[in-house]
């Protein structure tokens, strides 16, 4: 008998899509000729199915005691867990149908790319430079690219224009470098699994300038995104939006390094929120000016 208890609805962690967003506005802001209702579609299907399908999928496998994403003391997972995140993923899969086949192809690919991930056949969170570079090209530049297939007007394949790369690129960029501090506070809890992730790999001070030379990479290939569109002033917002992410990071990493305590789930999430809550404002509000100003 399926339960939509309470267990089941802290583990599909619907609130992780407010973090992954700021990919959707950003592939949204690259396209002149969007459908409204085809990039609605688009984004409930991956935002409210797909991913927390994903995070659900994640969880029942991993079965953690110790905090995770979103979650400071997660609850005993259950197999209705399990049922509720193939029912999530193949709802999420429908709605893309409806609006291209080639995008619900896409969230299969996606589904399974996640399954994989942490199904204990294959777990790729075992290889960290594998699982690292799975999650940061998925999570970023495809889904990035998924996301421009889906909300055009045309569905057309022939979008690996110069501009559609760049995005890719800095998608992938931007996830890779906040991925493994997400990872920074479980590594007593990888190492007892028998996982190895790339922020455990690092360690604690390897992960922050992992992260910052991410980071500034994606910087300076967004410059040269926005100098290619004629559009220099977005990057002296992009600047400027990321300021207080910038800041936090140099005040966090200065604690955690000094004392490993720090490089905790309260200040992993609040990096998160932060950047999250930044970047999503700074593409949305490309967005606004795009297509209502």
């Amino acid at each position: 008998m399926l339960i939509f208890d309470r267990s089941v609805f802290l583990h599909l962690r619907f609130g992780f899509s407010y973090f992954l967003a700021p990919i959707f506005f950003f592939a949204l802001s690259t396209i002149d000729k969007p459908v409204f209702w085809n990039a609605l579609l688009t984004f409930i299907a991956f935002h409210f199915f797909i991913y927390p399908a994903s995070n659900g999928y994640n969880s029942y496998f991993d079965k953690d005691e110790g905090s995770i994403a979103l979650i400071k003391n997660p609850p005993p997972v259950n197999k209705s867990l399990y049922y509720y995140s193939l029912i999530f993923d193949l709802i999420g899969i429908v709605i893309c149908f409806f609006v291209h086949p080639y995008l619900a192809i896409m969230a299969f690919i996606y589904g399974g790319i996640s399954k994989i991930y942490s199904h204990p056949f294959i777990r790729l969170k075992k290889f960290p430079i594998l699982s690292f570079l799975t999650v940061a090209l998925f999570q970023g530049g495809f889904m990035f690219f998924a996301f421009v297939f889906g909300s055009d007007k045309n569905h057309e394949l022939s979008y690996l224009s110069n501009q559609i790369m760049l995005g890719i690129i800095i998608s992938t960029l931007l996830v890779g470098a906040g991925y493994p501090l997400t990872q920074i506070y479980q590594h007593q809890e990888d190492r007892k699994r028998g996982d190895k992730t790339m922020s455990l790999l690092l360690g604690i001070r390897g992960t922050f300038i992992f992260s910052a030379l991410l980071f500034l990479s994606a910087g300076i290939t967004m410059y040269y995104y926005y100098a290619l569109i004629g559009s220099k002033i977005a990057f002296t917002y992009f600047i400027i939006y990321m300021l207080p992410v910038f800041l936090f990071f140099i005040y966090w990493a200065f604690l955690a390094i000094k004392n490993s305590e720090q490089a905790n789930f309260k200040n992993s999430m609040r990096m998160n929120f932060l950047s999250g809550t930044c970047m999503l404002f700074y593409f949305l509000g490309l967005c606004v000016i795009k297509f209502v100003f």
